[in-house]
């Protein structure tokens, strides 16, 4: 029999084996608390995770249902993430989940220890002795990088989570008991309803084997999960629970009885139950692998990754995973508070997208049929519409070889798309088709124009052009015919116009690269596009009808119903990142564009104009400018193309004071699977990329004294500033190289080149 061994695995060695061989590592992962997130939005999870993993173990602490009497339930929002921090009980530890999204699904196979009366139903949280779940206090709760342990009052167990790429490692002491007990909730998920689960199969294959899958239609509405769990020791009995509803039609499977001791089970809703006998302290150790193939795939992933029954070892291995990831940037800092923040910020941009294939490179494509990764990691979970900004370019940096492969994956997602469209949000084999614009393409040509996508460039370009000239997708025909989306064929007509035409400019940048004149011509005049959607009466965006005029009813401050997607006008008219100069000259040129940006950052916006949009809440948000949902990531950078780009430093300082905190309620915003901290990183460097597809990073004001990034190339780049301090966040001047620098921002290659950046900072703006 050959070993196969799983490529992530494989990559997180070299990496480790890379930087031991320049210097040893620094224990980061004290820095990096996974219990920081948004407490009122879409909370990260605190659970165990390698980065990147497929398994993301971890606590879900209720099970509100997305339907309440018929209707969208609000309250489901806060549980996007399976965890909010307020919560009193926990029902369970599921092993799929998202990070800071605004919209979920998963929650997969949620498992829960028990002792005492058996009990199939989860409870609530004002009764919590009437089901499975416990009370828990956050003073016995532990949250590091790839480990979690929390102690289950009710139970009197203490629950510990560790995992690999594809498994999950949960280990659990139990008290002395005749009537210990392992539930595995089949029915659970996250933005759940009674029709989400489609199927569920489930195989005793021994006393300590289980295998099967569940399907589920939901934000995905074809995903299948296949599963093994293995148990550390054999139950005494076991049985379920089927809580589907009655069928007109039930076979002949009634012969037997189905609830206890049967090993060959299907349904929509099941619970199961291993029952065992435990002496005091007694250990029992679930390993829990999932595939996206099958259950002998899973069973393959489980021994492959962890072959044995040490949970310490594989959460050391897991802590060495996370170690290695964060020591691609190795700062230094005065504040312990910016030390959390930072390696905290790089943790969250270390937990999506998932690892999406088994050991041996298979996986489901969007075709739903089998497909093998040959010379790359396939990849899922892509929130395009966040994370093109500035996580994509952040890969680019530090994780080039990995950003290739979620390149390759897109690739595979349009060669399986019966549309031949690039993915919009790719989903476990689905595209759930959440959010505006066709942002794979900037993901494509920024990595490409970097150098850091080996792959076929001109099948890339073609797979771009194609999905640009989709005219059945979300108002495409209109835009190349009308040069904008009308508001009466579309409902967030301008948002979608704006963010097509800096995707064409990216198609652009990429055809000019690849020496395409022709191509390079159409996508270069529909970058211009914008231009068709500023009222320049009133000096913003607009959306417009069909028949050319301006939509009469319209409000510069309200974010619903006013043609833009989680966002009001203030924020999207500001959103030209690939034109900046020439929106500032439509805007009415510098001084009155600089007084227009001031007051954004400085007016007052009342909770009404956001009300109903739930993305976006007042701790997101710096008068008017709206940090916590993305359209204006790039905003407070734009004075760089004014004379006063001292206000884009001083703004900067402000937005990583004000935004970014330790704690439950650390973030102003959705992370939106490591955009909001992409942002952070970066910021705190003190350059950003306001047009990923250019090579340019313009400068802010670096909040860290200095910072070594350790490149995948072998080299390194350093940032130091000096006479750096909460006053100093002005640059007096900037040093490349022991050189004066020309230019307000620096380039892609000055940093993989390696090398020095120096600030010298001031408490005064150089004017």
């Amino acid at each position: 029999m050959t070993l196969r061994i799983p490529i992530t695995l494989t990559g997180i060695a070299i990496s480790i084996a890379s930087l031991a061989q320049s210097k040893p590592l620094q224990d980061l992962t004290m820095y990096a608390n996974p219990i920081i997130g948004t407490e009122k939005m879409g909370h990260t999870f605190p659970g165990a995770t390698v980065p990147f993993g497929s398994v993301q173990l971890s606590p879900d602490t209720d099970t509100l249902s997305y339907v309440d009497k018929n209707k969208y339930n609000k309250d489901v929002y806060k549980y996007c993430a399976g965890y909010q921090y307020d919560d009193k009980t926990i029902v369970g530890f599921s092993h799929t989940h998202f990070s800071g999204t605004g919209h979920s699904d998963l929650g997969d196979f949620l498992i829960m220890p028990t002792t005492g009366a058996l009990q199939l139903n989860p409870g609530t949280e004002d009764h919590p002795e009437k089901g499975f779940r416990s009370v828990y206090s956050h003073t016995n709760e532990v949250a590091e990088p790839g480990y979690y342990r929390v102690k289950l009052d009710d139970h009197h167990i203490q629950a510990e989570l560790t995992a690999t790429t594809r498994t999950g490692f949960h280990q659990y002491t139990f008290p002395k008991s005749e009537n210990a007990h392992l539930i595995l909730d089949l029915m659970a998920g996250i933005y759940n309803y009674e029709d989400k689960n489609v199927w569920t199969f489930v195989r005793v294959e021994n006393d300590t084997l289980i295998t099967g899958y569940r399907q589920t239609n939901g934000w995905a509405r074809t995903r299948t999960v296949y599963f093994a769990m293995s148990f550390s020791k054999p139950f005494v009995e076991y049985g379920a629970k089927n809580f589907s509803k009655q069928q007109v039609y039930r076979g002949f499977w009634r012969k037997f009885d189905q609830t206890k001791n049967f090993p060959d089970l299907a349904g929509e809703q099941l619970r199961m139950y291993f029952n065992f006998t435990t002496a005091d302290q007694e250990k029992i150790k679930i390993k829990f692998a999932l595939s996206p193939v099958s259950s002998a795939n899973a069973i393959e992933n489980m021994r492959t990754e962890i072959p044995h029954w040490n949970f310490e070892k594989t959460r050391q291995q897991a802590k060495e995973a996370w170690n290695a990831e964060l020591n691609k940037i190795v700062i230094q800092s005065d504040s312990k508070e910016e030390k959390v923040n930072f390696y905290t910020s790089m943790y969250h941009a270390a937990l999506m997208p998932t690892t999406y294939m088994d050991v041996n490179g298979e996986y489901k494509g969007l075709d739903q049929a089998i497909h093998k990764a040959e010379g790359f990691t396939n990849y899922t979970s892509f929130s395009l519409w966040d994370t093109y900004r500035a996580f994509h370019p952040y890969l680019n940096l530090i994780n080039p070889k990995r950003n290739a492969d979620m390149v390759q994956s897109m690739l595979a997602h349009y060669d399986q798309s019966v549309l031949k469209m690039l993915p919009i949000w790719s989903h476990y084999a689905n595209d759930n088709w959440c959010m505006s614009g066709y942002h794979s393409v900037s993901v494509i040509a920024d990595a490409v124009i970097k150098g850091n996508a080996p792959l076929d460039a001109n099948k890339a370009l073609d797979a771009c052009v194609t999905t640009a000239r989709r005219r059945s997708y979300e108002g495409i025909g209109y835009y190349i015919d009308l040069g904008y989306i009308p508001q009466d064929k579309n409902g967030v007509s301008v948002s979608t116009t704006l963010e097509y035409a800096y995707d064409d400019w990216c198609i652009a940048q990429l055809a000019k690269k690849l020496n395409k004149p022709d191509l390079y011509a159409e996508f270069i005049k529909r970058s211009e596009n914008w231009r068709n959607v500023y009222d320049p009466s009133i000096g913003f965006m607009r959306p417009r009808l069909s028949d050319g005029s301006f939509k009469k009813e319209f409000d510069v401050l309200k974010t619903d119903g006013q043609g833009f997607i989680e966002g009001n006008t203030w924020n999207f008219s500001l959103y030209v990142p690939h034109n900046p100069a020439a929106m500032i000259d439509l805007m009415g040129g510098q001084k009155r564009f600089t007084t227009h940006l001031d007051s954004l950052f400085t007016m007052n916006l009342p909770d009404e104009f956001f009300a109903d949009t739930e993305d976006i809440t007042r701790d997101g948000i710096i008068g008017n400018y709206v940090h916590g949902n993305e359209p204006a990531h790039h905003v407070a950078y734009l004075y760089n193309w004014t004379h006063q780009p001292w206000k884009t430093q001083e703004r900067i300082r402000m937005i990583l004071k004000h935004q970014y905190h330790n704690g439950a309620a650390g973030l102003g915003g959705n992370d939106d699977c490591g955009q909001m901290s992409a942002w952070y990183i970066f910021s705190s460097l003190g350059f950003y990329p306001v047009a990923p597809a250019s090579d340019q990073y313009w400068l802010g004001s670096p909040s860290v004294k200095s910072a070594t990034l350790n490149l995948e190339n072998g080299k390194t780049f350093e940032v130091e500033a000096i006479n750096q301090s909460d006053k100093n966040v002005y640059i007096k001047k900037v040093l490349l190289n022991g050189q004066p620098l020309s230019n307000r921002y620096i380039t892609h290659d000055d940093i993989m080149k390696g090398g020095k950046i120096t600030f010298y900072m001031s408490a005064k703006p150089v004017k």
